[in-house]
């Protein structure tokens, strides 16, 4: 199906002022509300094979911008030691018992809460791609970079919305539909059906 094209600006001066506002906010509170949580995590991670606790990766945001994006490890160290992409499956072997439960329960995405708080993201918005993906898509779909008008996000409309998909177009409309309808409102409401999909887990 066509795309959903849009002579899409992005977002006003206010509407990122309101955003970043509203990102240190619930990001603070949401660091101090899970930091026991944290703490755990990586302990338990270090205990099981005295590997790093964090995983970090180089991702693309608002502009093109790359930043290092921050996650509790849960996999064998030198699980991409050859430096190539390998998605992880649900019965991947690189998984360790430890990552599976944090992976599960979703822990292991708490420390982006650190990348909101700096600014390198947003609670809500596009997902922040791997640079080489950035430049696979954009070649097949020139309309992928509209996605970097916005800071990426820990959730978003596609994420909410494109779960049945995998379709990189249909992800690509959503992500297009929120930047252009973006309000204060659809943020909250996206917000709470994150929270919703994961209590249902």
């Amino acid at each position: 199906s066509p795309l959903f094209l849009c002579k899409n600006i992005g977002l006003t001066i206010g509407q990122r002022v309101f955003k970043r506002i509203f990102d240190i906010l619930l990001s603070l509170v949401g660091l101090i509300i899970t930091s026991p949580f944290m703490l755990v995590a990586a302990i338990c991670i270090k205990i099981y094979d005295g590997g790093p606790v964090f995983f970090k990766q180089e991702r693309c945001t608002y502009g093109g911008k790359v930043f290092w994006i921050y996650k509790f490890r849960s996999m064998i160290v030198d699980a991409e030691k050859d430096g190539k992409s390998k998605p992880a499956t649900d019965d991947d072997d690189r998984i360790t018992p430890v990552g599976r439960f944090i992976r599960k329960t979703r822990i292991d995405e708490l420390p982006q809460l650190l990348n909101i708080f700096k600014g390198d993201m947003s609670i809500v918005g596009p997902r922040p791609e791997r640079i080489e993906h950035i430049e696979k898509y954009g070649k097949e779909i020139p309309e992928f970079t509209y996605r970097l008008k916005v800071k990426g996000g820990l959730t978003g409309y596609a994420q909410v919305y494109g779960k049945k998909t995998s379709a990189q177009e249909d992800l690509l409309k959503l992500d297009l539909i929120y930047i252009q309808h973006f309000s204060a409102l659809m943020d909250m409401k996206l917000m709470l059906l994150s929270l919703q999909g994961e209590s249902r887990q």
